[in-house]
């Protein structure tokens, strides 16, 4: 026993390989010897169960003896020479590898005569063939993950699989049944995202027609897919969709947005034109209207416009040249320009901004805001003062705001007014509390002086006293007053 696990360490710890030199020459005693060696290792580790069997070569021999295995070595050695010195002989500077005959028989007829690969492989061939499949054990995957292969869920379990982000096919809901029991699942699930996937399924697998019949009863469904359609720029397939469900406003709202997508603005203005007749309600009509006209509006000014600036004809376009085109710019940006470059010209002129507020019917408030920004801007104080004064009917003048005046002087504030054009507006603020808290802040030294005056409040009038300047007429104004026997203060 201890001779056999000797022969056992001996022939696993051996190899029957060497390196490489010039100067090797192939022993063929020796590989005899190292043949004979290995047979009678295997002999030994191998069991004994089917001694009483023995098969033979062609040849007569025994399969698996010692003259079978020596005849079966020499052959192959005999090749490997002859392979080599033709190599050789012919010549070659560099090492070519050996050829190497493969044995007619496999590893399996070293064991005891047993031949199992019905091909004959040697034990290089069959260490070296990637075609021979691998039986070395795998760890079994769960049960779950087989079933991510399989495709055979429920709609219920597909949708449920998609929340939480796993890939599914499904390519599998082939009949319409199924296809709409999925839809519900997905609706029922109150995921936007799943509901999307899904429609985008259904819009691929089914017949227009079939899809809006039954998304007509699916409201929820319906709106995504109509959000869908609209962020991706489908505006066919949303146009057939609205029709069919006989949204003649819907329709006509979403051919309107296709202006959004025309650069050229001759050809945006006819398309706008073309645009008045479709059925809208009667005050989105009136709005495709105005924004027909705006357009045409401010093509004429922008080509006047820029004529004068080119020639270097008008003062102002020297003094502020102006920083982009009026085209395709809102209402509110176009009465701004109108009113910081045309405030002055008449009525009957396209760029006049009285013209554009009769034609567009811009309230006095958004008006007023839109002018004071502009003239203010340009420091023009008189066009401020004419535009915050009114007439009655008796030709009595008075200042009026229809922002009222604490925005104004915000806005005079914002553009750097004088503190002479503050306080004139400052006055004007009715709110006492808001008046003082705007005077104080802008510094309007007279405003104060005079409210706390009205107010008779003497203890504020004299605190203030210590923060205008020493020998300044704010407090020759504060000394005059205090020393008004006449006032009658309330502290």
């Amino acid at each position: 026993m201890s001779r056999v696990r000797a022969d056992e360490e001996e022939y696993w710890h051996s190899s029957k390989f060497r390196a490489f030199t010039f100067d090797d020459e192939d022993d063929e005693l020796s590989q005899l010897k190292e043949s004979k060696r290995a047979v009678n290792s295997l002999r030994d580790i191998v069991d004994d169960d089917d001694d009483d069997l023995e098969r033979v070569s062609w040849s007569g021999e025994p399969v698996g003896s010692i003259s079978w295995s020596i005849k079966e070595t020499a052959s192959g050695s005999t090749s490997s020479l002859d392979g080599r010195d033709s190599s050789l002989q012919k010549g070659s500077s560099s090492y070519a590898a050996l050829p190497k005959q493969a044995s007619s028989y496999s590893l399996s007829s070293l064991f005891k005569g047993r031949n199992k690969l019905p091909s004959f492989q040697s034990l290089s061939d069959a260490l070296t063939d990637t075609g021979v499949k691998s039986y070395a054990p795998e760890l079994r995957r769960p049960k779950a993950e087989y079933k991510d292969y399989s495709s055979d869920w429920s709609p219920k379990d597909t949708v449920r699989r998609m929340q939480r982000g796993k890939v599914c096919s499904l390519e599998r809901f082939r009949s319409l049944q199924d296809k709409l029991v999925l839809l519900d699942e997905a609706v029922a699930g109150h995921d936007g995202n799943v509901i999307t996937a899904v429609l985008i399924f259904l819009k691929r697998t089914l017949r227009r027609e079939i899809l809006f019949r039954e998304l007509e009863v699916r409201q929820v469904a319906l709106c995504h897919l109509i959000h869908f359609l609209r962020e991706m720029g489908e505006q066919k397939f949303l146009l057939d969709l609205l029709r069919f469900l006989d949204r003649t406003e819907e329709v006509a709202l979403s051919q309107y947005r296709e202006h959004l997508n025309i650069q050229d603005v001759e050809k945006r203005r006819e398309f706008l034109k073309g645009c008045i007749g479709l059925p809208f309600s009667a005050e989105d009509t009136s709005h495709i209207q105005d924004h027909y006209t705006l357009l045409e509006r401010q093509i004429i000014i922008e080509a006047n416009d820029r004529h004068l600036e080119t020639a270097g004809q008008s003062e102002l376009f020297r003094k502020y040249p102006r920083k982009a085109s009026i085209l395709n710019m809102p209402l509110v940006t176009t009465l701004f320009y109108s009113c910081f470059y045309h405030y002055t010209e008449a009525e009957g002129m396209f760029s006049s901004p009285t013209n554009l507020k009769k034609t567009f019917k811009i309230p006095d408030k958004q008006y007023v805001l839109t002018a004071l920004a502009a003239r203010a801007k340009l420091r023009a104080w008189g066009d401020v003062d004419a535009l915050l004064t009114t007439k009655n009917w008796l030709g009595y003048t008075k200042k009026k705001a229809p922002i009222g005046f604490h925005r104004v002087v915000e806005i005079l504030q914002r553009n750097n007014a004088p503190v002479q054009v503050l306080q004139e507006y400052v006055r004007l603020v009715e709110d006492v509390e808001t008046r003082l808290n705007l005077a104080t802040k802008y510094k309007c030294h007279d405003v104060v002086i005079e409210t706390y005056r009205d107010l008779k409040d003497r203890i504020q009038l004299t605190a203030y006293k210590c923060k205008v300047e020493r020998g300044s007429a704010e407090e020759e104004k504060i000394h005059s007053i205090l020393s008004n026997v006449q006032i009658r203060w309330k502290n």
